[in-house]
């Protein structure tokens, strides 16, 4: 980029008014001050090793010792120790996948999408071997103790992909004209909104086994899951419902005249034009699933913020917890921020440049 293009660039984003040149330095001298001071705790003065608790508290700046002795417990909790590179190769499989679906490529034609839906279904199988185990050369993993940044990622990934195609069905239920399914979609999704996440995990640990048959028992982390994607697509729903109403009569009388059916009507020309009004309430719904696994605690599984709790209780490190809460806060910053990145490239890309996010 030349002087002259990054003199527009700055004039453009940053003093085209008076107003923005004054936020501008305004943000700019906040950002001289805070920055050297942020650099000495976190760097220069910050204990970088090992080190004992003494140590630590004596130093000006953050104990990145305590890190170094607790990071595998925060970020896999009681996940088998020997067997940590499993759950850690899963993260990076499910991150690397993740990645390759933000690039637009990956989803510019028919036969390319195909590929990506078998690469997903073929990389969430292997990331289920990995954690499960119990095949030659993987010891078996009980789901109880799995913990930490997988558990995380594993309960919001998976409810959220569920909670959204449940979403889109109870969507339309809601909308349609059979009384009866109006009304079951109806009481269900007021029911879900109008209870707490927390009550749902509870019911799910205590009444659920209660009407299963003597004998049966269903695993504590399918029950969690559960929660999570009923909860969560009572809340899809209705942002979903919120698009469908922004289409106009006229779409579905045209779709009428062509000779379309209901459903194909729905997901040749609704859906797709509903769906991408919605995006940002869907995105926010993600996010907010993301930051809501740490709710499990309260059915005794420890999601990353449960084992980031578990590690500073530990009285060889007793008083220290600034530096695992900037740790996960960093972890959670960048999943959700990539999430609002790939819902704005998304909104470019299908929208019609009515917002820029």
């Amino acid at each position: 980029m030349s002087a002259a293009a990054t003199r527009s660039w700055l004039r453009r984003n940053f003093f085209a008014t008076p107003a923005s040149a004054l936020a501008s330095i305004l943000g700019a001298l906040a950002l001289a001050w805070f920055a050297p001071h942020a650099w000495r705790w976190l760097v220069t003065e910050s204990v970088p090793g090992p080190a004992t608790l003494e140590q630590c508290l004596k130093a000006q700046g953050a104990c990145w010792a305590f890190l170094h002795d607790k990071w595998r417990l925060i970020l896999f909790g009681q996940y088998t120790y020997e067997e940590q590179w499993r759950a850690g190769l899963a993260v990076a499989l499910f991150v690397v996948m993740t990645a390759a679906s933000c690039v637009e490529a990956a989803w510019s034609a028919p036969a390319r999408r195909r590929a990506m839906f078998g690469a997903w279904l073929a990389t969430l199988l292997a990331i289920a071997v990995l954690m499960r185990g119990g095949v030659p050369g993987l010891p078996p993993v009980e789901t109880r103790l799995w913990g930490g940044l997988p558990l995380t990622m594993l309960i919001a990934s998976v409810g959220c992909f569920l909670a959204f195609w449940l979403g889109i069905l109870l969507a339309l239920a809601r909308r349609c004209d059979m009384a009866v399914l109006r009304w079951i979609a109806t009481g269900f999704i007021e029911f879900m909104r109008g209870v707490p996440l927390i009550s749902l995990l509870f019911m799910s640990m205590v009444l659920f086994p209660l009407v299963l048959p003597p004998g049966w028992n269903v695993d504590q982390l399918l029950r969690a899951q559960a929660a999570f994607v009923l909860f969560f697509a009572a809340y899809m729903a209705e942002a979903i419902r919120g698009g469908l109403q922004a289409i106009p009569a006229g779409q579905y009388l045209a779709a009428e005249a062509i000779g379309l059916g209901y459903w194909q009507t729905q997901l040749r020309i609704v859906l797709p034009q509903a769906l991408t009004l919605v995006i940002p309430s869907l995105v926010n719904i993600f996010i907010a699933a993301f930051k809501d696994t740490s709710l499990v605690v309260i059915i005794s599984m420890l999601d990353l913020l449960g084992t980031t709790n578990a590690a500073k209780a530990d009285t060889k490190w007793w008083g220290l917890f600034i530096e695992a809460y900037l740790f996960i806060a960093a972890i959670y910053l960048a999943f959700c921020a990539s999430m609002s990145a790939f819902s704005r490239r998304l909104e470019r890309r299908l929208g019609d440049g009515r917002g820029h996010g």
